[in-house]
């Protein structure tokens, strides 16, 4: 079944007609849902400042020459990058040393001084913390005490997220090209809304990060299959742009992640508020049908042309007879005998050396291109400032981006675009390690350019991984690519640990991959104005088109 004779589908029955467009949106705004729970974890796991509970009741607070009357009001002057004390006065006579993570018991309680020479004994912090509620009234870290040598619990929130991606694009890729699409973005978007409430409702640690690996797994799953869905629905004419610009969704996500932050400042009402965005497509997911493309890879003929009738319905326009726009291939991969169709494996995309050579190439941008995006999103609450207008901001900056390569790969074709965005994300990197600490400004405004470059590789690859292969492979494709972008997303959170060790280690990582994997691209074929490939033949001719070119 050539890729040719489907596209005539498109020609027939409208290219993006309004079928399409609320197949498109409906998929496009749960996509919003991805964005929101992939970064919700920014403000959760934020650290605020903390000292030692003493114990017991207070009568007299110091903190240098300044004497207070309440701890909560120690804040403002308690610095953030230095370990410092507090001298507190209790009730019965006992003066005590609360620092961040210990506390001490001064001998001599004759007089209430800051600095003090004597004897005095350590403790650790039993009684708890007492925790800076300015800007958050409660988050996880504060719910479960994850700080001094629980930090690493919570450090490891959004690893353990993201290695929950990675198993759902691995899994979700592989049943959606065995059992369909459309049953994976049903159980997806329900898997959604189920464990975003059921994380907001958690009890303690370990469920909280049991419901969030699920949640990532589920949200991992919609987000490559949406994609391949709307792919596949959608003509050549408009694929380029509509393929691309649904990640601009995912940056709506990522802002109204700042947004609710900014509003809600408990983190189980934060999460709720955000998981209720599932809840619309959840709702009227049952509309949406099984593409034609997969129908057709399986040899369901009747039920393909069922959706493209009602396709042509909806577009006003006239239908098409399969049986006659594909009648050359009617006893192939169309036949009435789909338990003749070869089911294909993550091995076939090794399929020749050329192939194979293509795949670990689009496996490295994929993995560059997240460790990046990430890296400058996770990274953006430390950029100084307001955090949610940071975290706002770089999720704004991702749709020019996306316009950018949709402009640009119509005019100068996928591979250029994406050599151009990481070549360009590798300069802006440097450029961040070389401007001097003080100029606050102008280190914005370069990890915003990094992060525009970065993120138009990253928007890019999708559609590009789609175009590389044929029907029967292709989610496996995009779902691989994702598989091994999460590992960069795993590995973006401890990037970012990395720059306490130096502050411009994230940058150097992806600066250097960035470069690497572009150069690398010139390898890949072009796949502009190209319809989508069904076979290993077609695939494979993209290279040879290349090489005589």
């Amino acid at each position: 079944m050539g890729s040719g004779n489907l596209e005539l589908i498109f020609d027939r029955v409208g290219h993006f007609g309004r079928y399409q467009i609320f197949i498109y949106f409906t998929c496009a705004f749960q996509n919003i849902s991805c964005g929101i729970h992939y970064l919700a974890s920014v403000f959760m796991t934020m650290f605020p400042k903390h000292t030692c509970r003493p114990p017991g009741n207070v009568s007299r607070i110091l903190f240098h020459n300044t004497s207070l009357w309440r701890l909560d009001d120690i804040w403002t002057l308690f610095p953030t990058g230095r370990e410092d004390y507090v001298v507190v006065q209790l009730e019965d006579g006992e003066v005590w040393e609360l620092t961040r993570c210990y506390r001490f018991r001064r001998d001599n309680n004759s007089s209430l001084n800051y600095d003090y020479d004597g004897h005095k004994s350590g403790f650790s912090c039993l009684d708890g913390f007492i925790y800076d509620k300015s800007k958050w009234d409660n988050t996880v870290v504060t719910q479960w005490d994850l700080v001094c040598n629980r930090e690493w619990f919570a450090k490891l929130i959004q690893p353990t997220f993201m290695f929950g991606v990675l198993l759902g694009a691995l899994v979700f890729g592989y049943l959606s090209d065995r059992v369909g699409r459309r049953p994976v973005l049903w159980s997806t978007s329900i898997g959604m809304h189920v464990f975003g409430v059921a994380v907001a409702f958690t009890s303690d640690y370990y469920s909280f990060m049991l419901a969030r690996f699920l949640l990532a797994v589920v949200a991992s799953g919609y987000l490559v299959v949406a994609f391949v869905y709307v792919t596949e629905f959608i003509g050549m004419k408009a694929r380029t742009w509509a393929s691309i610009q649904i990640h601009s969704f995912f940056a709506i996500g990522t802002m109204v992640v700042a947004l609710t932050g900014y509003l809600f400042r408990t983190w189980w009402i934060y999460q709720i508020i955000l998981s209720t965005v599932t809840l619309p497509f959840v709702l009227c997911c049952w509309m949406i049908p099984e593409t034609p493309f997969w129908l057709l890879s399986e040899g369901r003929y009747k039920e393909a042309q069922i959706v493209v009738d009602k396709m042509a319905k909806w577009n006003r326009t006239s239908t098409c007879k399969l049986s006659e726009l594909l009648s050359l291939d009617l006893y192939g991969a169309v036949g009435d005998k789909p338990s003749e169709v070869k089911k294909y494996n993550l091995l076939d995309l090794f399929y020749d050396w050329n192939i194979g050579t293509r795949t670990l190439i689009v496996w490295l941008v994929w993995f560059t291109g997240c460790l990046g995006f990430y890296c400058f999103s996770l990274n953006s609450v430390n950029l100084g400032g307001n955090e949610y207008l940071n975290l706002f901001l770089m999720g704004a900056v991702e749709i020019p981006a996306y316009i950018f390569i949709c402009v640009g790969m119509d005019v100068v074709g996928r591979r250029n675009v994406l050599l151009f965005s990481l070549i360009s994300g590798a300069l802006f990197c440097g450029v961040i390690m070389v401007i001097p600490k003080g100029y606050y400004i102008w280190s914005v405004v370069a990890t915003m350019a990094g992060k525009f470059a970065i993120g138009s590789a990253f928007g890019l690859i999708y559609l590009y991984t789609a175009e590389l292969y044929p029907t029967m492979i292709r989610t496996q494709a995009v779902g691989s690519g994702s598989v091994v972008c999460r590992v960069g997303s795993i590995i973006a959170p401890f990037c970012v640990y990395l720059s306490s060790v130096w502050l411009f280690m994230p940058q150097l990582l992806t600066g250097t991959l960035a470069f690497v994997s572009g150069l690398l691209t010139l390898k890949l074929p072009e796949t502009l104005g190209k319809p989508l490939t069904t076979t290993w033949e077609e695939a494979i001719k993209l290279d040879e088109e290349k090489d005589g070119s």
